[in-house]
């Protein structure tokens, strides 16, 4: 069975974060939890998880809240998702200079935060659509390589992008059931419900349009 991805939580409202890990905890192993920017560098560093979910506001440190705890780890193989209830601007384009890889809001829903969380392990960007604008005018041409959550995308359930991506990539339909320990039939169901959704016509159309998004 594969491993479970290996999570921190970082937000100051403990209630937030037990709520985000009841939510999550099915899915994810949370390996460590943080409040302020003291802790979350002390956990990070002691646990080492695959993502971190970071909240920009955080006490302590040197007042730069999570883009202080970001940059620390920068050039690690920790990716950082920042999950916030701020859509400033300001705040967006700071995390994101300081390594972060995506930025969401707390308005999404826990499938797919759970689908931004896989993303941004296997190396995408992710943000939600209102934020990616602060990205692509603050960052050029660096943008290009930015995955910008869009509608079509959300349309998809959390498993409709696992499917979505492996066959994209080219797994036939046994290799996808295999992976994601679901049967053939259920994979098949999958397919037809993603390129319904996307109102597209066969594999070739649907590789296309993944790549197109640097999903693949």
């Amino acid at each position: 069975m594969t491993a479970k991805l290996r999570v921190v939580l970082v937000d100051d409202h403990a209630l937030f974060r037990a709520g985000s890990k009841a939510e999550l905890g099915a899915s994810f192993e949370i390996v460590g939890e943080a409040g302020s920017v003291e802790q979350a560098i002390a956990v990070i560093a002691q646990t080492q998880p695959d993502v971190v979910l970071l909240d920009v506001h955080l006490p302590g440190g040197g007042g730069a809240g999570g883009a202080e705890v970001a940059s620390a780890f920068a050039g690690s193989a920790v990716k950082f998702l920042a999950l916030s209830v701020s859509d400033a601007a300001a705040d967006v384009v700071a995390v994101i200079r300081a390594g972060a890889r995506g930025y969401v809001t707390k308005t999404i829903t826990a499938s797919e935060l759970a689908a931004a969380v896989r993303r941004v392990a296997e190396g995408d960007a992710v943000f939600s659509p209102r934020l990616a604008g602060f990205v692509l005018d603050a960052f050029g041409a660096a943008g290009g390589n930015v995955a910008v959550a869009d509608d079509e995308l959300d349309s998809l359930t959390a498993r409709e992008q696992e499917v979505m991506r492996l066959i994209a990539r080219g797994y036939t339909y046994r290799e996808v059931a295999s992976e994601l320990f679901i049967s053939i039939k259920t994979v098949e169901s999958h397919v037809s419900a993603v390129l319904r959704k996307l109102q597209l016509s066969n594999r070739a159309e649907l590789t296309r349009w993944a790549a197109r998004r640097n999903l693949l």
